[in-house]
């Protein structure tokens, strides 16, 4: 089977599986509970668009962009198009997101689904650093791998010596999970500083006086 097939038979699946309202949005849940409201959120490799489309459902500016014109064409049947651009993990640019007439700068960079395992080193490096460009001051940057591949968690912290981002949290699952040497898959977010505030969101905190 060529690459072709393979990424229309992928397509083909996902939508089967939206239209017969399998959840497939774990990952949203965890990065609006990570979020302000209506915050201004990139999916890089965004398949058929359904954590694009949660997001905005949500109340979020959400964006996804993805190299695969059989994904991408799902993806527009499905939802908005104008929430899609056709570009990939590896032409992430200030100049090409402008060109693209999409946002510069960012609350929430998610780079799920695998996406990592498919950059070279090289790629992944200088890729990791230009998400943390994008990132605004209190932005986070969600990872979700395989833990054992190429742009695991290991990868992922290397990467992250060169940039500003820390790691923040990291967990086995988009449940929380606690992550340990064996858990096969990741979920890792990275930030500038371990503490971020958000203002103007009410934080469900109610403090009682003494």
């Amino acid at each position: 089977m060529d690459t072709a097939t393979d990424l229309n038979a992928y397509a083909a699946k996902m939508r089967a599986l939206t239209e017969e309202g399998t959840d497939l949005e774990v990952d949203v849940r965890f990065v609006d509970m990570l979020c302000s409201r209506a915050a201004t959120i990139l999916d890089i490799g965004c398949g058929i668009g359904n954590a694009v489309h949660g997001l905005r459902f949500r109340g979020h500016n959400a964006y996804g962009i993805d190299p695969t014109e059989a994904v991408l064409q799902v993806a527009a049947e499905l939802h908005d198009p104008a929430w899609f651009r056709p570009i990939s993990a590896t032409e992430i640019s200030v100049d090409n997101l402008v060109r693209a007439e999409l946002p510069v700068a960012y609350d929430a960079i998610l780079l799920s689904g695998n996406v990592p395992a498919f950059l070279s080193p090289a790629e992944f490096s200088t890729c990791f650093a230009l998400l943390g460009e994008l990132l605004r001051p209190q932005g986070a940057l969600i990872l979700g791998t395989t833990s054992a591949l190429r742009g695991g968690p290991k990868d992922q912290d290397e990467a992250s010596k060169t940039t500003e981002l820390l790691l923040t949290h990291r967990y086995a699952d988009w449940h929380l999970n606690p992550f340990s040497d064996d858990s096969p898959w990741s979920v890792s977010v990275f930030a500038r500083t371990e503490t971020r505030e958000f203002p103007q969101t009410p934080d469900g905190k109610f403090i009682l006086g003494r």
